[in-house]
């Protein structure tokens, strides 16, 4: 059994803190194209469309985190705990292709230089800066049990990194007018961008082609299901990943010949211990017995019959 609850309030608490980072990384963007278009800043303009690309990822991911909380129906037997899933692989798609994208638009400032105007341009960085650290601090503590909040948190984050490295440009150009400078700090946050969004992408492939849950060891599993009075082996073991943090397993869990009440208690007590111990909250178990002698299965059809 799954306390759906307890889980159901805490994609509301979820759903709330992506719903407080979109305001601030909306409210932003449109700060920083204002201050852009006035110091003629074009990497202002640039990361403001960055953080555009932003506001629509967080705005999927906000949509991701309400549609969960429908209950399940007799097609959707399971609910709609993948769509986050989904959003989350979007959402690094997205980081990647925005990091090909400023990466091209830095080689390009570089063959052809832009004046700045270096002031405003850092006290807009700077503003931004803050801004973005707020939408990461908020965010921090549901993006380590949540793919989808992670993959939104990872597009407030190579905010952040933009406007740091807004901000150091913006001071080699007060200070030293290299322009170059911009371009090239561009094209490392870039990289760590791009890093991000393969870490992304690869751990909602690893939940969509069903992989084992990384925290979760098969061979623990096996060998504390074995620890169970009444348990004698434990074999043809799946499992894998419904939802951010909710984990599925199937199992034959061979017993010795005992009566259906016996064995009702062992599967019960199977569950309890893979809930507690694994947060394992969906497990369904095939009892098997020790022997099943032909002849003492009427069902089983023998040779020449």
């Amino acid at each position: 059994m799954h306390d759906h609850s307890g889980s159901n309030h805490h994609r509301r608490t979820t759903s709330k803190a992506l719903l407080l980072a979109l305001s601030i990384t909306l409210g932003f963007a449109i700060f920083e194209l204002i201050g852009g278009l006035l110091s003629g800043s074009l990497a202002l303009i640039s990361d403001a469309g960055h953080m555009f690309t932003d506001v629509i990822a967080l705005s999927l991911s906000v949509w991701a985190s309400y549609i969960v909380l429908r209950p399940p129906n007799e097609r959707q037997t399971f609910g709609f705990l993948r769509v986050e899933i989904l959003i989350a692989m979007v959402n690094g798609i997205v980081l990647a292709a925005t990091s090909f994208i400023i990466m091209y638009e830095a080689v390009q400032r570089i063959q052809n230089p832009v004046g700045i105007e270096a002031p405003l341009m850092l006290v807009v960085a700077v503003i931004g800066l803050i801004a973005n650290i707020a939408g990461v601090l908020i965010l921090r503590e549901k993006a380590e049990e949540n793919l989808n909040v992670k993959g939104a948190s990872m597009h407030i984050f190579g905010d952040m990194l933009s406007s740091i490295g807004v901000i150091v440009g913006a001071l080699l150009i007060y200070l030293f007018d290299l322009q170059i400078a911009d371009p090239i700090i561009s094209i490392m946050i870039s990289l760590v961008i791009l890093y991000s969004a393969y870490k992304v992408i690869k751990q909602a492939a690893y939940v969509l082609l069903e992989f084992a849950p990384g925290g979760v060891d098969r061979a623990q599993v096996k060998e504390e299901m074995r620890k169970i009075a009444g348990v004698l082996d434990v074999e043809d073991i799946h499992i894998w990943t419904l939802g951010s943090g909710i984990y599925a397993m199937s199992a034959h869990v061979l017993v010795a010949d005992k009566p259906v009440s016996a064995c009702s208690c062992i599967i019960k007590e199977c569950e309890e211990m893979l809930r507690t111990r694994f947060n394992i909250s969906h497990s369904t178990l095939q009892l098997e017995y020790e022997a099943c002698e032909a002849d003492a299965c009427p069902l089983v059809r023998r040779p020449g019959k």
